[in-house]
């Protein structure tokens, strides 16, 4: 039993990575888009090149979909929270007519109750969208899509900090607006290497563990290096005490109380998502003991800006570099 709702969307947040994970592992290795007039994006590595221009017709090659869109998009539907994100900080947010119940960022976003983790094709062509966005591939919607004459574009849940700026340029160019995503794009990249780089190494690696939420029976949902969310924690050197746990590789493990205290991280950092501050941390029997809790080192994570790889990438970024201003050598 989940201690409130909060804690199911902790899960929820869980699942989109984890849907993501499987089969999916190389998006950025996999990305490529092209199109029969420029613009032309090719994604390999960390490396990606666009020729900027707007020419349409374009085909997209995004998780294992490959997309043909033979004129500039007007009526999108967007069934991913980030890919709503990103849309609007490309210049797209005019052409998207619907988005799903969890896209509530940006404010001008317009939400309905569709479903991006059980997508309903009638609801979805009721908005008669000329391109549909999604993450996943979930119950054929793409082939259901297809009978009805509409593409869809699938980008898979990040994996790695450069499919953010991918799938920018990426949506880029499936909606005309691919000079604005070159320089979102390039402005993200630019601003995360100026974070990293301004946080020295300390001189033992720090370690940190993540909550996303808890069971409410002493079981905690967290997360490891191999995961997005840990990537970004990696970049600042930083160990997780999460990573002996995760012995199927997942990236998700559960942990135990005694896992956690035994462990004793020098950071905490928790999502807001449920209702949990530093006092009622520090509350929880046996927790005094942790060093993190001791020093006060524990860091509140706006439960979306951790989940999602859009443009507010660079603010989860800045909050990492926030609890390790001062703390390293």
């Amino acid at each position: 039993m989940f201690r409130n709702n909060a804690s199911a969307k902790a899960l929820l947040a869980v699942s989109v990575f984890s849907l993501a994970a499987c089969g999916n592992g190389d998006l950025v290795a996999e990305t490529t888009t092209t199109a029969t007039t420029a613009p032309t994006t090719t994604t390999t590595g960390a490396e990606t090149t666009t020729t900027l221009d707007s020419g349409f017709p374009v085909t997209i090659e995004s998780g294992g979909v490959t997309t043909t869109l033979e004129s500039k998009p007007l009526a999108i539907v967007s069934l991913s929270p980030t890919a709503t994100e990103m849309l609007f900080a490309v210049g797209a947010g005019d052409q998207v007519v619907a988005v799903d119940e969890y896209s509530y960022f940006p404010a001008q976003a317009p939400v309905t109750s569709l479903s991006g983790f059980t997508p309903n094709l009638e609801a979805i062509v009721a908005f008669e969208p000329d391109l549909v966005v999604v993450s996943n591939d979930i119950d054929g919607i793409v082939d259901a899509l297809d009978g009805v004459g509409i593409p869809t574009l699938v980008l898979p849940g990040a994996t790695v900090v450069t499919d953010s700026y991918a799938q920018m340029r990426i949506l880029g160019v499936a909606t005309g607006h691919s000079e604005q995503a070159e320089a979102v794009a390039s402005s993200m990249q630019s601003e995360i290497e100026a974070l990293v780089a301004g946080i020295e190494p300390a001189d033992e690696p720090l370690t940190y563990y993540h909550e996303l939420g808890s069971d409410g029976g002493g079981s905690f949902y967290s997360v490891t290096s191999s995961s997005f969310i840990g990537e970004v924690f990696g970049a600042f050197g930083l160990e997780n005490i999460a990573d002996p746990a995760d012995a199927d590789g997942f990236g998700y493990p559960v942990l135990s109380v005694e896992f956690i205290i035994e462990a004793n991280p020098d950071l905490i950092f928790f999502t807001s998502c449920c209702g949990d501050t530093p006092e009622t941390i520090a509350a929880r029997p046996g927790w005094d003991s942790i060093t993190a809790v001791q020093q006060g080192a524990m860091t509140e994570v706006d439960d979306d800006v951790a989940s999602r790889w859009g443009p507010r990438l660079v603010q989860f970024f800045q909050i990492v570099a926030g609890a390790l201003q001062g703390r390293t050598p």
